[in-house]
């Protein structure tokens, strides 16, 4: 199955960035991006994919662990940027970003740990994908859009394990399907 852990924004937290959505899909240039559906919208904290099911039990326990050796913290989605010349469009965090970082690398250290191949370390970016583009597209007007966007801060509380299904049919604007597998608590604050 194919996993990646992750911390979910709040029910209000997307809501308010599915407005600033909304406006950003009226910009010019914007409908030749293929918009991220809300259950999409996610930080990513390490992408683990296909995972044999043998993995599973130990990767989530190594989780649980990470969790629970990780302090709640507070977060907001704040600013945007793109990746590969606007092929990836995404709204950016502000907040803890180290606390964020550290949960990131116990993430990926516990996937290690559990026999999850991870192939290079590379340094967390932690981004939320609103758009993509198969091309180079110019995004300079959704990403100054997004440069003002900040949506109320919330404190993470858990990090969640969820499988992805890549769309099968090819039907035009199919998306993802996400399901969270699981979700560990971090934590006591402080």
């Amino acid at each position: 199955m194919r996993l990646f852990a992750a911390v979910l924004p709040p029910e209000d937290v997307a809501d308010e960035l599915a407005v600033r959505v909304a406006e950003l899909r009226k910009l010019p240039g914007a409908a030749e991006l293929r918009w991220t559906g809300r259950p999409g919208w996610h930080y990513t904290l390490a992408f683990y994919g296909e995972v044999d099911e043998d993995l599973v039990p130990g990767l989530s326990a190594r989780l649980e662990r990470a969790a629970h050796r990780s302090a709640r913290f507070p977060l907001s989605v704040r600013g945007g940027g793109q990746f590969g010349h606007g092929k990836v469009l995404w709204a950016g965090a502000g907040g803890d970003l180290p606390a964020l970082r550290l949960l990131a690398d116990r993430a990926e250290a516990a996937a290690r740990r559990a026999g999850v191949p991870m192939g290079e370390h590379r340094r967390y970016q932690a981004h939320l994908t609103v758009a993509r583009s198969r091309e180079a597209a110019d995004v300079r007007a959704c990403v100054e859009a997004l440069g003002a966007f900040e949506s109320r801060t919330w404190t993470v509380a858990d990090l969640a394990l969820v499988r992805s299904d890549l769309p099968v049919s090819g039907a035009v604007g199919e998306q993802p399907r996400y399901e969270v597998v699981a979700r560990r608590p971090l934590g006591a604050a402080g």
